[in-house]
């Protein structure tokens, strides 16, 4: 068949998109980016979900289309990138224009479980608008509702191995915050299932049918992050729960935990819930899902990958709080005749020693605020390379003593150059 894919450098769509390759089918992949393709098989196209939100934008994309397949989805909201347009407005417009297609004969819209009735969220209640709008239209259709997607390369699978990763694992409230994980590669197989063998319509139940994507075990997400820590070659977690109240006012602070997964909405989508029979799951494939013990692979380097995902974030803060305290100390709480006296021994003349001395101060707060803010850092590290390796040849020959000081003022520059360097080598450009 000839497949339209939307969202197809998403997370799942990628995915989803090598599951229909190797069944054969040829893929159209409308994206913001579209790039050459080598396999005859394979077409790129342009799509802006952001603005194409007339259903005159799509009919001449859906020319010769048998399947289309609606694979975009955000988990926050940025910009123009909004719940209303990227997962209502503009796929309401998509599956419009599959239904005057004289081509189209199924519609797949990838939408979430918990998008139903007892939606709460935004971001549940933006994917029920538009499955309940494509359940309303004369079209074929099946609205796919998967539970947590675990995948190597997903950002959530990522998040949550990082929580798993640390010293203990956190408990936020009282709820009993079931989930139901599933393999991306089981999602993406009874995806492609969908279109060799259709699941049948009940009954009454009209042109569109939900279809829960699940893996065999329910279990809490405390329990989930265990599995994964097990599965990582980790030790038994030690668990802090946090009762309601504090789980809420964490939730308000959540982007900034290891991770950045947890928010206000996605703690209420967590208390709601996340399961379903995963019968369906195994007809479509031909077997049951993964269980969460296979879902990693290589041990050793997700242990290490999640290790890293909160250890560099807490490196590079502890190099920022020194560059900030030292301009704060140098700015006046060490007395600045005794800082005037130091530099008068490296040879700076005394109407210099001022503007040397605040400075410099100035220089260091606004490394450590850099740290704190810039996005792209790499450049960053090499100047502090450079800042704390000319202090140290300079003080190692004009100041001597501190070469040789038992508190090894000196000496300790030489972890935070490893430190530094380090940043530097694994910082993502």
């Amino acid at each position: 068949m000839r497949v339209l894919l939307t969202g197809a450098s998403g997370f799942i769509g990628r995915h989803l998109s090598q599951a229909l390759l190797a069944d054969g089918h040829q893929l159209v992949c409308a994206v913001r980016q579209p790039r050459p393709s080598l396999d005859p098989r394979l077409t790129f196209i342009h799509a802006d979900f952001t603005r194409n939100t007339d259903k005159r934008a799509w009919l001449a994309r859906l020319k010769d289309i048998d399947v289309a397949i609606n694979a975009v989805g955000i988990f926050r909201q940025s910009g123009a990138q909004t719940f209303a347009r990227l997962h209502t407005e503009t796929p309401r417009a998509l599956f419009a224009a599959c239904a005057e297609s004289d081509d189209v004969q199924l519609v797949i819209q990838i939408s979430a479980l918990g998008a139903d009735e007892n939606a709460q969220t935004s971001y549940h209640l933006s994917k029920k608008a538009a499955d309940d709008y494509l359940a309303t239209l004369p079209l074929r259709a099946y609205i796919i509702q998967p539970s947590l997607v675990y995948g190597k390369d997903g950002a959530s699978a990522r998040a949550f191995k990082t929580l798993a990763s640390l010293p203990f694992l956190v408990r936020f409230g009282s709820a009993p915050q079931l989930v139901q994980p599933v393999h991306i590669d089981d999602v993406a197989a009874a995806i492609s299932a969908l279109l060799k063998h259709r699941l049948p319509l009940p009954p009454g139940t009209g042109t569109a049918l939900r279809v829960p994507l699940v893996g065999p075990e329910v279990l809490s997400f405390t329990d989930y992050l265990a599995e994964l820590r097990s599965s990582m070659g980790m030790g038994r977690p030690h668990i802090l729960r946090l009762p309601d109240s504090a789980a809420r006012l964490a939730a308000r602070f959540g982007r900034w935990l290891p991770g950045g997964v947890l928010d206000e909405d996605a703690l209420r989508m967590l208390d709601r819930g996340n399961t379903a029979d995963p019968a369906v799951t195994a007809r479509l494939l031909g077997h049951p899902p993964r269980p969460i013990g296979q879902f990693i692979t290589d041990p050793l380097a997700e242990r290490t990958r999640a290790k890293l995902d909160w250890l560099l974030p807490v490196l590079r803060l502890s190099i920022a709080v020194v560059w900030i305290v030292t301009a704060i100390v140098s700015y006046g709480l060490y007395p600045p005749a005794q800082s005037y006296e130091l530099l008068a021994r490296t040879g700076i003349p005394q109407a210099l020693r001022p503007l040397m001395l605040y400075g410099a101060a100035t220089f260091d707060l606004l490394l450590g605020l850099g740290i704190l803010f810039l996005r792209r850092r790499r450049w960053l590290w090499l100047v502090q390379l450079a800042l704390i390796g000319f202090y140290t040849v300079v003080i190692a020959f004009k100041l001597p003593e501190f070469l040789l000081h038992p508190y090894g003022p000196v000496v300790k520059n030489l972890p935070m150059l490893v430190a530094i360097w380090m940043l530097y080598q694994l910082e993502e450009n």
